[in-house]
């Protein structure tokens, strides 16, 4: 049977039928909500979203899916939770949409700076306010603090540094690769800010980061940005430093955000004069579709050919392994599953396992990861299999 692929988000005609050419069965809705799709992927194998939600109801209903890939960067979007208790793959495309998140950012940079969204509304409806709009402070030579120096990060410091801008960067780890300034601590870098902005993931360590603290920490009148996660920002401490501090804000992503493309809006956001809001379209261009896309079909062919999944994210990154076997053995039908009953009988849990053949196909190395130690009388017996050439057993 031919597997099946859902997309339920947009996605480049051309990349569906690249799809279609490795002879899968790919259904394209992408106007499916998260409360439509526990009954729509009920009977997939791969299920490809960009923005919808993946929740648990949807995971666990399916009698068949086997790989979810978020056609973006991060995975919030996606109950991983659940995912993991049944074995589900989760993959995303990493630094895809970076240039194209980048570019937003600039763009609403220059737009805080220069009233641009201001200019714009007043012309459609019939007012000149040249004096108002002649008071925009230029970006040369201001000083940037990006929070979250990853892909996305370090294409806005190459911007931002060809706009002669003095740039800081404050990240998890070291920052390298750009030619900017590194941070370790918020309080010593917010107070040297004019502009701040945001690309940091959403965990459970970036939730609420910037609070009342936070931006008291930020210079009066700065401007902030955010195209990464809504609730990196704690709303209400936002709105109230706008109106201590005049700071000028322009965000990509806001809280309770429609889950529809089209329809109507509500937010204490809207009718603030120093926010401005742009759709959620930070990776929305032609070239970041196409980029997301065409990594997208690149992990399903490898999946497909190899079993391999790219970009795997729910892999545990720290497993219970203490000890490590390795055992050198002839490529022969049985020998491993000899050497598993072994293990087996001895009530040990494999962590890991990973067997690798010699050029040539006489001889093979398989390495396991133990949760508890092989007994000398076990590893005795390995050894005396006469396909086994030799056996390794180190605590790690």
């Amino acid at each position: 049977m031919k597997l099946k692929v859902l997309i339920a988000d947009k996605f480049p005609e051309k990349y569906i039928q690249e799809l279609r050419e490795l002879d899968l069965e790919v259904i394209y809705e992408p106007k499916l909500g998260e409360k439509d799709l526990p009954k729509a992927a009920e009977d997939v194998d791969i299920l490809v979203v960009r923005s919808t939600v993946v929740n648990e109801e949807t995971i666990n209903n399916s009698k068949k899916l086997n790989l979810i890939i978020r056609a973006g960067s991060g995975v919030n979007n996606i109950a991983i939770s659940a995912a993991n208790k049944i074995g589900v793959y989760v993959a995303n495309c990493p630094g895809m949409n970076a240039v194209a998140v980048a570019e937003l950012t600039i763009g609403l940079m220059i737009a805080l700076d220069r009233f641009i969204p201001d200019n714009v509304s007043d012309f459609r409806n019939g007012v000149w306010n040249k004096d108002k709009y002649s008071k925009g402070k230029g970006l040369k030579g201001k000083t940037l603090g990006i929070i979250g120096v990853g892909n996305i990060g370090k294409e806005v410091a190459k911007r931002a540094l060809a706009f002669e801008m003095n740039v800081y960067g404050k990240d998890i780890s070291r920052i390298e690769g750009v030619q900017i300034k590194d941070f370790s601590e918020m309080d010593q870098l917010l107070p040297l800010c004019d502009i701040v902005t945001i690309h940091l993931p959403a965990t459970p360590q970036t939730k609420g980061l910037f609070n009342k603290q936070m931006f008291s920490y930020m210079k009066d009148g700065a401007y902030l940005i955010n195209t990464s996660r809504h609730d990196i920002i704690v709303e209400e401490d936002l709105l109230e430093a706008i109106k201590e501090k005049k700071l000028r804000v322009a965000l990509d992503v806001f809280k309770d955000e429609p889950e529809g493309k089209a329809g109507e809006v509500k937010s204490p956001l809207q009718n603030n004069p120093n926010i401005y809001v742009t759709h959620h379209i930070g990776a929305s261009t032609e070239q970041a579709q196409d980029a997301v896309a065409e990594e997208t079909v690149r992990i399903i062919k490898h999946y497909v050919h190899s079993g391999v999944i790219d970009h795997w994210v729910n892999r545990a990154k720290v497993t219970d392994a203490k000890y490590q076997l390795v055992v050198k053995h002839y490529d022969k039908p049985g020998v491993l599953a000899s050497v598993l009953d072994v293990i087996r009988q001895g009530n040990i849990n494999i962590e890991e396992i990973e067997n690798i053949i010699f050029e040539g196909g006489i001889a093979a190395c398989c390495t396991m990861k133990l949760k508890l130690p092989a007994t000398a009388e076990m590893l005795k017996q390995i050894s005396e299999n006469p396909n086994v050439i030799s056996v390794s057993h180190v605590e790690i």
